[in-house]
């Protein structure tokens, strides 16, 4: 029986990027298929596509289910990094990446002038896993700092930008880094995140491994919603070490049931165009699937 923690709400973009096959392409039979699978309707994707391409992140050749997306440069760039982040997150489940008790800070004094730059790097921040600690102050556990100059570099405000590190963080009397962590990152919210991506990853797991065939665009739909499921559990997380968070991290489950559900995708899915998402997330998730087997 279907229940609410089930259905998976899976924006039409993502699911665009989700089908982009390993040529950059994305065939809209497949795009519309999979999509209503998911409830969302034809023209609910024909807009999705026109946005995407008048973005300048697609363009778009034919018309109807015959047509074919081709993803620019910039949008095959800008989907990188998950996987790097996707990566680092097995490495520290695996205890490959314990931390060294360096916090890494980033500060920035952008004038009023270039807002818009300004508003874009601290929204950048955030999303790189780190904490405010006054105005134009973060703070990441992680060496962010490849990603933060990139960022800097790209909205024209790295003449702005300072970079440093130290061991000797305190915050008003608190300096033990745990207790700091608790402060600075709203753990139980992303711990909640990741208790559903479990939920969500159980029954999908089971279906995958049961003695059901399923069809191409039934296993496509699965992968689509674990991806959608996933990034929305680890777009907030700052992939904090093992040592800042409280255990057992429901992170580490979630991640172990998405490794087993992305490892028969990967097995059973093995068409010549098939989407990239398989390449990005079955290479990691297949490493840590392995380990959780042995």
């Amino acid at each position: 029986m279907s229940t609410e923690a089930d259905h998976v709400e899976v924006p039409t973009r993502m699911l665009v990027h989700a089908l982009i096959r390993e040529d950059g392409t994305v065939g809209a039979d497949e795009l519309y298929t999979v999509a209503n699978t998911l409830g969302m309707s034809d023209q609910q994707v024909r807009l999705c596509i026109k946005r995407l391409v008048a973005e300048g992140r697609f363009t778009h050749e034919g018309r109807g289910r015959k047509a074919e997306l081709h993803a620019t440069a910039d949008t095959t760039r800008a989907l990188a990094p998950n996987a790097d982040f996707l990566r680092h997150a097995f490495q520290q489940d695996a205890g490959l990446a314990p931390w060294d008790g360096v916090w890494h800070l980033a500060a920035f004094a952008v004038p009023e002038s270039a807002r818009t730059a300004r508003d874009a790097l601290r929204e950048t921040l955030v999303h790189l896993g780190g904490a405010p600690l006054q105005g134009g102050l973060y703070v990441c556990a992680n060496a962010w700092e490849p990603y933060v100059e990139e960022a800097a570099h790209r909205l024209g405000a790295h003449g702005a930008l300072t970079l440093l590190t130290t061991t000797d963080l305190r915050k008003g009397d608190t300096r033990e880094p745990v207790e700091l962590a608790r402060r600075l990152w709203s753990l139980h919210e992303i711990a909640d995140r990741y208790h559903r991506l479990s939920r969500i990853a159980r029954p999908r797991l089971a279906r995958l491994t049961g003695p059901a065939g399923l069809s191409p665009s039934a296993l496509l739909t699965i992968a689509v919603e674990l991806a959608a499921e996933l990034t929305r559990a680890m777009e907030p997380d700052p992939l904090l070490p093992p040592q800042l968070l409280p255990q057992p991290w429901p992170g580490t489950q979630a991640r172990e049931l998405i490794a087993r559900c992305w490892a028969v995708l990967h097995e059973r899915e093995g068409g010549e165009a098939r989407p990239a998402l398989f390449r990005l997330y079955a290479d990691i998730t297949r490493e840590a699937a392995d380990r959780v087997v042995r």
